[in-house]
């Protein structure tokens, strides 16, 4: 049975930091991209970053999250990984991650996780 398991939300101050875990289960993580999303209250669901399987390439969706977040991933703890850093307010969210059977694709996730939520007080 397929499974990804967010870990790692909470409350968090402004200019804090967390870090996010992704725990797979039932598939093999090396052939999956892992992709992080968000969504925050009363908007839609929006791609954060991705890391690749083949060469562990990354990708940051916006602009605002780039030299703030850092996607990695560990196939060895089948467990992929976000840190946020310098947290905003407006990173208040769900956060999800999901898995996808070939390179990156925000609109081609094949599996998904439940959500984790972030708040983020200023």
């Amino acid at each position: 049975q397929v499974q990804l398991v967010e870990f790692g939300g909470n409350l968090v101050q402004s200019g804090g930091s967390l870090r996010l875990s992704c725990v797979t289960s039932g598939f093999t993580l090396d052939y999956y991209a892992i992709g992080w999303f968000r969504q925050a209250p009363g908007k839609e669901r929006e791609g954060v970053s991705c890391i690749n399987n083949s060469d562990g390439s990354t990708y940051y969706a916006e602009d605002s999250v780039k030299g703030r977040f850092t996607i990695s991933r560990d196939n060895a703890k089948n467990t992929v990984y976000l840190q946020m850093n310098s947290l905003k307010p407006e990173d208040t969210a769900v956060y999800y991650c999901a898995a996808d059977r070939g390179l990156c694709d925000f609109d081609g996730m094949d599996y998904w996780g439940k959500g984790t939520l972030v708040t983020v007080s200023s």
